[in-house]
């Protein structure tokens, strides 16, 4: 029997459950070891305590306006000393009290160790590991996004007062999932839009929100990635850092887009990272119209543009973008960036503009915008922990409370994807015991996906299990690559076992940043070792996958034998306690796919360098995510079982809307099948949606309810979108109320095929699980 890479080593059951709970006991009260000596200092500008002389620096004034006082500190500047303010390692200014800053911290789905602004220590030796984004997103919960983010912003402010973090995370990645194989699609919420939107406004929003409210201050400043249309790692020879998206105007601003503008509309976000790729020729840390034209211009960032790490190297060295380094330099700025993740600016800028391709003064725009954010966040106000966020430090840190959200957000996140004739959940009264099997049934690090940190602690799939049941254990695989499985003993134990549990799919060797899958089948042998399992196992068998991107696991859904198949994400560092709390029916499961799942001939068919969303029936692309692809799935986009039954009816939706228009507009006059989704007859063009809802079922649970719109067939629309959703807990035969405001010009729009948002007139179709109503739409 081989215990599974990075897996807890085998231990009984009783041990098992006192450890879990030594563990949780211990951690709850780590910090309270820790006050010996003095703790680090804080990194932080204006020290007046220290030297009451900086006290007369206009910049060091907090009563003044951010403006003023950034405008303050660049007037006093030379040219050298601000380049050093280009660079994610920023320079220190003796003369004026400025220390070193360091940038780049990174906190996608809890405070990590990736990015040298942040590190653990034996003060904070970890930080709650919330889930993979991916499975989060798979909640449909947006007050679960927020919450989590506003948690991870304590810690973080935590950390930084003891000078182990920084204030500018760049997180969260609100990139669409476009296609299954790629390795960083676990990082977003994604295929769709809406959710992407949602997720991202939300994150960004408990993030960065301060506690007064005030709009001027951030707690954290997060950062919106990768700006944009990136969604390709490393695919057959095809990388990132010279990849060029031929992207539509129509699919940009339908589909790639609305999670960042969401972003800075709707969350106020401090910064958005430009990506690698170009788009359209063009690297989109270069690209004025892309930086300059709509993230400042027509969205109106507050804060600044950051270079994905070296982008503007790649776009002079690997791209050729440019004929000179000076030139790549002069491009970025000029087009609206602000900050360069790595060195280059630092090299060039000052030759630059010695040789006239720049004005100082761009230089000058570029850095009032990074003072901008950090005077907001307070750097510039002396001591942190003398200000709002002061008193938090390690026992703020891995509470309880916070290590218990990152299990409920598991338990909400997880996906029942098949359960016959109800094998799910399973009696801890009448299994005695259960068979657990598979290269990620006892694994730690694997459940926290990419961009981590060192978590509390861990409980894997096994621990959780075995603190409930008799379990036995048999890795089955090596490692999740299954180059041959060992099926014999796996066999053994599920054929006298009363349930046998199979823990498969991926980790960070199969799906990664900078790793895009060919294959979307379980890798290796795993097939194999699951049909075996499952062929001569006593009892009910539940497959359980733990991976970021979809798999075709067609085999399984179609195998009577196995009765019950899960998706767990990388569900963090309580995963395998939110997955024993939904095999043993504590929690009754609630969480949809956030992506399709294809068949394998789909990604043998589509190229992952094809970025058109939209089928050519021509060519016989088929179009990408549930809005435009109809063909066969493996599962769905917002597929997902409950161990409960609910129903819907409609209560109220109108038939018709009609568009006020002004006299003598020309649709009056002449047909129109769209019209421009602005102007004063957007202005309170809205309509509710209400319906009951009744969980009919034994369990009480959570339900997600879907709002879709398949619109008028008018600018090859979507075939079906998410209009909105929200999350009902009903106890058994039991019925609530959820009610859908739609906006006429927001929601129901359409993007036309030069990029422009229009409401399409003629007959929509709404949808509601089986409900469907008809809604026209005219002048």
């Amino acid at each position: 029997m081989t215990p599974a890479r990075n897996g807890a080593p085998e231990v009984s059951p009783v041990f098992l459950c006192l450890c879990c709970i030594h563990v949780f006991l211990s951690c709850a009260v780590f910090s309270s070891r820790f006050v010996v000596g003095q703790p680090p200092k804080p990194v932080f500008a204006c020290d007046v305590d220290g030297d009451p002389s900086l006290a007369a620096f206009g910049f060091c004034n907090a009563s003044l306006g951010v403006e003023e006082r950034v405008a303050d500190l660049v007037k006093r500047l030379t040219l050298q000393e601000k380049i050093g303010f280009l660079v994610n390692s920023a320079g220190n200014v003796d003369r004026l009290g400025i220390p070193k800053y360091e940038w780049w911290s990174e906190a996608l789905h809890g405070v990590s160790y990736v990015g040298p602004g942040t590190k653990f220590s034996s003060l904070v030796p970890g930080a709650t590991s919330f889930p993979q984004v991916i499975l989060t997103a798979a909640s449909f919960n947006a007050t679960l996004f927020e919450i989590i983010g506003k948690v991870v912003s304590t810690e973080a402010r935590a950390m930084h007062n003891v000078g182990l973090a920084g204030l500018t995370f760049w997180s969260p990645n609100v990139n669409i999932f476009r296609d299954p194989r790629w390795g960083r699609g676990q990082e977003t919420p994604g295929e769709d839009p809406l959710l992407s939107s949602k997720y991202a406004s939300g994150y960004v929003r408990g993030l960065q929100q301060s506690d007064d409210g005030n709009a001027d201050r951030l707690k954290v400043a997060a950062c919106c990635k990768h700006y944009t249309a990136y969604d390709l790692d490393n695919w057959k020879g095809v990388d990132r850092f010279h990849f060029n998206a031929v992207v539509t105007q129509q699919d940009l601003d339908d589909t790639f887009q609305p999670p960042f503008k969401s972003c800075v509309l709707d969350g106020n976000v401090a910064s958005v990272m430009c990506s690698f790729n170009q788009v359209n020729g063009i690297p989109t840390c270069a690209d004025p119209d892309l930086l300059a034209g709509v993230i400042r211009g027509k969205w109106k960032l507050n804060g600044y543009i950051v270079t994905d790490c070296d982008s503007v190297d790649v776009f002079y060295n690997s791209q050729h973008y440019t004929k000179t380094p000076e030139e790549a330099v002069a491009k970025a700025i000029l087009a609206g960036l602000d900050l360069n993740c790595g060195s280059f600016l630092g090299q060039h800028t000052e030759a630059a503009v010695k040789g006239g391709l720049l004005n100082e003064s761009a230089v000058d725009r570029a850095i009032s915008n990074n003072f901008a954010t950090l005077m907001r966040l307070g750097f510039f106000d002396g001591d942190p922990r003398k200000q709002s966020y002061g008193k938090l430090g390690p026992d703020d840190v891995c509470t309880p409370s916070n290590q218990e959200l990152a299990r409920e957000a598991a338990r909400q996140g997880i996906v029942l994807l098949k359960n016959k004739a109800g094998s799910l959940p399973l009696s801890a009264t009448t299994i005695k015991s259960l068979a657990v099997i598979g290269p990620n049934a006892n694994v730690t690090k694997t459940m926290i996906g990419n961009y981590e940190g060192t978590p509390c602690k861990y409980v894997t799939p096994l621990q959780g299990l075995a603190a409930i049941v008799s379990t036995t254990y048999v890795a089955g695989c090596a490692d999740v690559g299954c180059g041959t499985a060992q099926t014999d003993d796996a066999k053994k134990a599920a054929s006298s076992a009363d349930a046998t549990v199979l823990v498969m799919g991926a980790d960070q060797s199969i799906e990664r940043e900078g790793v895009d899958r060919v294959d979307i089948h379980l890798p290796g042998q795993q097939s194999l070792l699951v049909s075996e399992v499952a062929n001569v196992s006593k009892g009910p068998v539940i497959l359980v996958i733990m991976s970021g991107g979809g798999m075709d696991v067609s085999f399984a859904k179609d195998n009577d034998k196995i009765t019950s198949i899960l998706w767990v994400g990388y569900p963090g560092e309580a995963g395998g306690a939110a997955m024993a709390d939904v095999i043993f029916g504590d929690h009754n499961p609630s969480g949809r796919l956030p992506m399709t799942w294809y068949l394998q001939s789909y990604a043998d068919a589509v190229p992952m360098t094809n970025m058109n969303m939209r089928p050519d029936p021509a060519t016989g692309y088929p179009g990408r995510t549930y809005r435009f692809y109809t063909g066969p799935t493996v599962y769905s986009f917002g597929d997902g079982l409950s161990y409960s039954n609910f129903s819907h009816r409609l209560v109220q939706a109108p038939q018709l809307v009609s568009v006020p228009l002004e006299e003598g507009h020309a649709c009056h006059s002449s047909a129109c099948e769209s019209l421009e989704a602005t102007g004063e007859k957007c202005s309170n063009l809205a309509f509710d949606v209400h319906l009951r809802v009744e969980n009919v079922g034994r369990y009480s649970g959570s339900h997600t309810v879907f709002l879709f719109s398949s619109p008028p067939s008018v600018h090859r629309s979507p075939h079906k979108h998410l209009l909105g959703f929200e999350k009902v807990f009903l106890a058994p035969q039991s019925e609530g109320q959820v009610q859908f405001k739609v906006d006429v010009c927001k929601d129901l729009s359409v993007v036309d095929e030069v990029g422009r948002r229009k409401v399409a007139l003629g007959t929509y179709v709404l949808h509601v699980g089986d409900l469907k109503h008809a809604l026209s739409v005219q002048i």
